[in-house]
């Protein structure tokens, strides 16, 4: 069973994409300034029972980085048409911070393409977002970006990592807050992950709330998996969203960060399994 990139093209851009297993497809998408990669410590396990299709979104990763539109409507657009081009025709959607918020826009946009929703320390349930966020969103940014990952500061980082690798030492919240900041090294990502950061944050916070838009998914099954330590995205939204959706489920992971699936991935793949397996696909008809 292969988890390797492949590679498309999309209405003239590459899109890179992982896609492995068989069955009922997950669609997984990763949050801001991430890639599929984010997904390595689930996919396997997950493929085992489903086919799992993880992109890298526009602007991220090994896909293209165009000058364009990077708003959670785009991205929606994006995963549509991806899954066109894939033949696949209904997924259960699993969104992980800015995956999370765009998860929400696919369901709306897309309704007859979701069978179920799951909501991973998402974005797009409040106003509350780490400060260096609203500072990265401020005006000047672009100007202080270059500044913030010079590459003798990565291969220091890498050094670092590499030692404490070899020590044993392995910090799951760490690698993935270095893989989002290594990526800022190159001019075109930065470029990218401003556009997508503005989309949606300004400097008062998260400035798109799906909240009052939720009851449209009052029959789709959802669960919400949240860590009761994320300082990106409160666990607090996670809990207001459960208690606008009655019929959903929320796991909170105790002494668990932003990235439930990389810290506590065994546990997620539990969680993941028993919704999936007691929870009817939602029928839908296009149209």
């Amino acid at each position: 069973m292969s988890s390797e990139y492949k590679f498309l093209d999309l209405h003239g851009d590459q899109v890179a994409y992982r896609d492995a297993g068989s069955g009922d497809t997950l669609l997984l998408i990763h949050g801001m300034a991430g890639s599929a990669l984010t997904w390595d410590a689930v996919f396997p396990a997950l493929s085992r029972t489903h086919r799992v299709i993880a992109p890298d979104l526009p602007g991220h990763g090994a896909s293209d980085k165009p000058r364009g539109d990077y708003s959670l409507g785009a991205f929606a657009a994006f995963l549509r048409d991806l899954l066109d081009e894939l033949g696949i025709d209904k997924v259960t959607v699993v969104g992980q911070s800015l995956g999370g918020g765009i998860a929400m826009q696919f369901t709306y946009q897309h309704p007859d393409r979701c069978e179920r929703l799951v909501l991973m320390s998402s974005g797009g349930l409040g106003p509350d977002v780490s400060w260096i966020l609203r500072l990265l969103a401020a005006p000047g940014a672009e100007f202080v970006l270059p500044l913030i990952a010079p590459n003798p500061i990565l291969r220091a980082g890498e050094k670092v990592r590499s030692w404490a690798s070899s020590a044993g030492i392995h910090s799951p919240r760490a690698d993935q807050t270095w893989r989002a900041y290594s990526s800022l090294a190159e001019a075109d990502t930065r470029r990218a992950f401003l556009r997508t950061l503005r989309s949606v944050v300004d400097h008062r916070g998260q400035a798109v709330s799906a909240l009052n838009r939720l009851y449209l998914n009052e029959e789709l099954p959802t669960l919400l998996i949240w860590g009761d330590k994320d300082d990106i995205i409160p666990v607090a939204h996670g809990i207001a969203a459960h208690e606008a959706m009655p019929g959903s489920r929320l796991e909170i992971l105790p002494g668990v960060g932003h990235y439930p699936h990389a810290e506590s991935p065994e546990a997620v793949v539990g969680i993941l399994d028993e919704f999936l397996s007691t929870e009817p696909a939602l029928a839908r008809k296009s149209g």
